[in-house]
C-alpha cells in the first residue's frame, strides 16, 4: 500500500522559546556549516536545569525531602550531568561507563545511584569505591555485593527492588518472599536504606500507591534494626509533545492511509499526557493514602523519595536537525531523503514512529510561487527500505531542496542516541549545546572549561 490517499492532522510540537528562536537564527545555519553537512543534535543545559529544579521544588513545596536522579539512559550527553551537582539532585546509572562519566563530570559517588539487573562485578567493585546507593534486584547479587564489600573493607548501601504486585511476571526485583528473606540477610557489611521499584506507564496513582506500601516495608525493617529510610519510586514521569485537541484528533482519526507503505504503528507513546513534569510529581504526593496525602506519609515516617526521571528532565531541551538530500515524487506524496540514519530517531527502530511533525527550515527564501506546501515522507541515506525518519505523510509549506534543514523537535528524551549505529560508516550525528548565540560540541570530560 503505497498511496497515501489522505493527509493526516498536524501534530506541531509543543517547543520551547529557545528552541524557536533558534531555528529562526543565522546560529543554526553557523551550527550546521560547522558540522560539516551531517545531521546533528542540539542541546539546551539551561532547560534541563529549569526542569530539574522544578521537580526539587515540587518535594520542597510539599515538605517531603528526596533526590532526583537523573536517569542518564535518556541521553548520554556531559552537559546533562554537571547540572545535577546540586543538592537535591545525583544521576542514577546502570552501567560502569555511565558510572564513569558520571564521576568524571563532577559527582560524587554519594549522589549517584546504581540501577539495573545483575550488574556485572566491575560495576558493583566501582560503585562500592565510591559509596554509590546500589538498587539490588536479586539474592545472588545480594551475595555478590556482600563479599565483595567485605574484601574491600566498604560498606555498601543497598535498596532492594521491589517487584510490583500488578506485574507477578516482571523479571526484575524481589518477589514478596524473596524480598522478606533479603531483608533478613542484610548484615554487616551491607546496609539497607530502603526499597525501590519501577512501573510502566505514567499515571501518578500506582506509583503514589505503591510508595505508601514501601514505607510500610521500611517501617518492617527498621523493628528488624535496619536503618531503611529511602524509597525510589523510578521513573516515568510523564511528557507531552503535542496538545491535547491535536492529540485527540490525530488518534480518533488515525488510519493506514495516512502512512507511507500502510506503516501505521500498532503503540506509539501516548504523545499528550496530563500531568506531566514537576506537575505529575506533585500529584504523586498528594495521592491521599487512607485519607492522607502521600506527602503526609512520608513525613510522618522520617522517609526520604527518591526520584530517576530521564525523558521528563530533558524535554523541551533538545532537537535534531538532517540536512536535506533530495526529494522525488511517489504515489500521492513525495519522498525526502536526509542525511544520516532513522535509528538517531530510536522510535523508528523499534516498530514505532516519532510521530511530532518534522519542521523545514530552508536554506534560502523560496519565490512566492514555489511556496506550495507538499506532503512528504522522510527517509534516511542508507540502502534500506525501512530506514525511514517518518512514515507518516507530513505537510511541509514547500517542497525541500537539497542544502536545506529538517528540524525534529523535543528529541533529546531517548531519540538522539538510544539507537544510534555507525552504519555505512556515517559518523554518529553530534550533540552541540547552546547557550544563547554560543555554542560548541558536548564534550565528555571538560575539566579545562572549569573557571
Amino acid at each position: 500500500m503505497d498511496l497515501i490517499d489522505t493527509l493526516s492532522p498536524p501534530l506541531p510540537a509543543l517547543e520551547r522559546p529557545w528552541a524557536h528562536r533558534l531555528r529562526g537564527s543565522e546560529t543554526l545555519w553557523e551550527i550546521a556549516r560547522g558540522i560539516g553537512g551531517g545531521p546533528f543534535h542540539v542541546i539546551h543545559p539551561a532547560t534541563f536545569s529549569e526542569n530539574l529544579g522544578g521537580m526539587v521544588a515540587a518535594l520542597a513545596a510539599e515538605r517531603v525531602e528526596g533526590t532526583v536522579y537523573y536517569g542518564k539512559k535518556a541521553n548520554k550527553a556531559a552537559a546533562w550531568l554537571r547540572e545535577c551537582t546540586r543538592p537535591g539532585t545525583g544521576v542514577d546509572v546502570a552501567s560502569v561507563p555511565e558510572l564513569v562519566h558520571a564521576l568524571g563530570n563532577g559527582l560524587r559517588g554519594e549522589t549517584i545511584g546504581v540501577t539495573g539487573a545483575a550488574k556485572p562485578d566491575g560495576l558493583l567493585w566501582l560503585a562500592l569505591r565510591h559509596r554509590c546507593l546500589i538498587a539490588v534486584d536479586a539474592a545472588d547479587e545480594l551475595e555478590r555485593v556482600a563479599r565483595m564489600a567485605a574484601e574491600l573493607g566498604e560498606t555498601a548501601q543497598v535498596l532492594l527492588r521491589v517487584r510490583p504486585p500488578s506485574a507477578p511476571e516482571s523479571r526484575f526485583g524481589f518477589a514478596p518472599g524473596a524480598l522478606k528473606e533479603a531483608v533478613r540477610q542484610c548484615a554487616e557489611p551491607v546496609v539497607l536504606r530502603g526499597f525501590s521499584f519501577h512501573l510502566d506507564g505514567y499515571d501518578p496513582v500506582p506509583r503514589a500507591e505503591l510508595a505508601a506500601y514501601l514505607i510500610d516495608l521500611c517501617q518492617d525493617a527498621r523493628a528488624l534494626g535496619h536503618p531503611a529510610s529511602k524509597i525510589s519510586i523510578g521513573g516515568g514521569i510523564a511528557v507531552s509533545y503535542v496538545d491535547a485537541e491535536d492529540w485527540a484528533r490525530f488518534e480518533s482519526g488515525r488510519h493506514d492511509g495516512w502512512f507511507h507503505a500502510g506503516r501505521n504503528p500498532v503503540r506509539t507513546y501516548p504523545y499528550h499526557q496530563s500531568p506531566t513534569g514537576a506537575a505529575m510529581v506533585t500529584a504523586i504526593l498528594r495521592h491521599q493514602i487512607a485519607g492522607k496525602p502521600l506527602a503526609d506519609l512520608l513525613r510522618a515516617a522520617g522517609i526520604e523519595l527518591l526520584l530517576e526521571p530521564g525523558r521528563a528532565l530533558v524535554d523541551g531541551a533538545g532537537f535534531s536537525v538532517f540536512p536535506v538530500l533530495g526529494c522525488k515524487p511517489a504515489e500521492g506524496h513525495l519522498i525526502t531523503t536526509v542525511a544520516g540514519l532513522s535509528m538517531s530517531l530510536s522510535e523508528q527502530w523499534k516498530g514505532s514512529e516519532f510521530l511530532p511533525d518534522p519542521l523545514l527550515v530552508p536554506r534560502e527564501a523560496r519565490e512566492a510561487t514555489d511556496g506550495t506546501p507538499v506532503r512528504t515522507v522522510v527517509g534516511g541515506s542508507s540502502c534500506m527500505e525501512y530506514d525511514v525518519l517518518t512514515w507518516r505523510a507530513v505537510e511541509l509549506p514547500a517542497r525541500p531542496r537539497t542544502g536545506d534543514l529538517l528540524v525534529y523537535p523535543n528529541t533529546a528524551g531517548y531519540q538522539m542516541d538510544k539507537n544510534e549505529s555507525g552504519f555505512h560508516q556515517l559518523p554518529l550525528p553530534p550533540k552541540v549545546v547552546v547557550d544563547g548565540d554560543h555554542w560548541h560540541v558536548d564534550t565528555d570530560y571538560p575539566i579545562q572549561e572549569i573557571r
